[in-house]
């Protein structure tokens, strides 16, 4: 679980009523809940006898006011607050006579930043994360630290590209014709190596690379089986515009004992059993599913652990009215995509497309609409790959609450996650977004 509001705890009864006459609205204190100090600050202060056992109504830092609630000293700290046995004494503040002044404990005084603290500490990690959603499988839990490791060491390699001279092409091809910049190397490097020596993979698909990767080495093997696109956008990463990496995971069906073939992995996105998205921007943020639902991470640079955000769900009523599409390719789209973009601009919809397939369906799973990259009469099945494209994001786009369909393909409108992969670079037309659009868009 992820950081939680505090919650409602009793007070407890006091023989002789505090001084709260020191407390104002806006003073900065410490409240307990379920036993835990939190930041807080006084709402008001109530002299009401109906409120005597809790006369003073706190705000959590950082918490919404649906969250305040009227407290009692026994759960307070504040320096402002004096306690019945002090308030006993004189004005002057003297002890009895033949008494000792106690030395009192120092109180650590709140402040602004306790939120940002209580956050960083309490939430829940994505290693914890991990272990709770493999439900016990050893070698699950290996591969997803394995990725995540991934991760951090491309975003470490991005920052640096600037000042090392990554920038700018290598000079050669991928496996499907795009211009290789030097960064899609040096990721594929990473997670072809973070992959391979996890222990728990036996074949690895990469977009960087012609052949399937086969893992022989029966000491390293594993019944995992890895597509992943390096570095998605990577024609963006020159003028520092968000990429990422995008990955699916599936578990062999062939005999352990054997070598994995292209078999174990060409096969529907129904059979994926974990897929997500890792984007480099602003922040590092990694999105994983393990097939109950989608959850988000950051990485916090300082700790060197994704905490996480939030769970990943459309908003219900469709969220805000956006398209996302290359529109330089409408020439050749065919007519009902044409229409239906056509009739996006009559109801005022925004457009906004980055070229980068992870920040845009990211935006998208976060602020509602619709991402589209259809098949057209130059390129019949689309641009984007299936197995480490175009299936992990259907998957956690379904998972969101939200609707991925090819459009029209091969006669039939059809699920992205039940195209059958013909070879491991095969692409097909991707719709992917809330219901509310990706419907209006299949009626046409």
């Amino acid at each position: 679980r992820g950081a939680m509001a505090p919650r409602t705890e009793k007070g407890s009864k006091n023989a002789a009523p505090p001084d709260y006459s020191k407390l104002e609205v806006g003073t900065k204190l410490q409240a307990s809940a379920d036993g835990v100090f939190y930041a807080a600050e006084v709402v008001s202060v109530s002299d009401s006898k109906k409120r005597a056992k809790a006369p003073v109504k706190v705000r959590y830092l950082g918490y919404a006011a649906d969250y305040d609630e009227w407290v009692g000293a026994d759960r307070l700290k504040s320096k402002a607050l004096r306690p019945p046995e002090q308030a006993a004494k004189g004005a002057d503040g003297k002890a009895a006579k033949g008494g000792r002044s106690k030395e009192k404990k120092s109180v650590r005084t709140p402040t602004e930043f306790d939120p940002y603290l209580n956050n960083r500490v309490n939430s829940m990690t994505l290693t914890q994360y991990i272990i709770t959603s493999t439900k016990g499988d050893k070698e699950l839990a290996m591969l997803a630290n394995a990725i995540q490791h991934a991760c951090k060491v491309v975003t470490n390699a991005i920052e640096r590209a600037g000042p090392a001279g990554l920038y700018g092409l290598a000079g050669t091809e991928n496996s499907t014709g795009d211009d290789v910049k030097k960064l899609d190397l040096i990721a594929d490097d990473i997670w072809v190596e973070c992959l391979s020596r996890s222990g728990v993979c036996g074949l690895l698909v990469s977009e960087e690379q012609e052949e399937p990767i086969v893992i022989k080495d029966e000491a390293k093997r594993g019944p995992f089986c890895v597509a992943f696109d390096p570095l998605d956008g990577s024609s963006n990463i020159d003028c520092n515009v968000s990429v990422g990496t995008i990955f699916s995971v599936y578990r062999r069906t062939s005999p352990d004992s054997q070598l994995c073939t292209t078999a174990d992995i060409l096969r529907p996105g129904t059979d994926i059993i974990a897929a997500g998205y890792c984007m480099y921007g602003a922040a590092t943020e990694l999105v994983i599913t393990f097939g109950s639902g989608g959850q988000r991470f950051a990485l916090d640079p300082a700790l060197g652990e994704f905490l996480f955000v939030s769970d990943m769900k459309f908003p219900k009523d469709g969220g805000k009215k956006i398209y996302s599409c290359n529109e330089g390719n409408s020439l050749h789209w065919d007519a009902p995509i044409l229409k239906y973009v056509e009739n996006c601009k009559d109801e005022g919809y925004s457009a906004r497309y980055v070229g980068s397939m992870v920040s845009d369906v990211h935006r998208t799973l976060l602020y509602g609409g619709i991402f589209l990259y259809p098949a057209d009469k130059k390129a019949t099945k689309g641009k984007l790959r299936v197995l480490y494209e175009g299936f992990p994001m259907a998957l956690i786009t379904e998972q969101a609450g939200g609707v991925s369909s090819t459009g029209m393909f091969k006669g039939k409108l059809g699920r992205i996650l039940e195209v059958n992969p013909e070879h491991i670079h095969d692409r097909c037309p991707i719709i992917m977004g809330g219901a509310r659009d990706v419907n209006a868009m299949l009626k046409m």
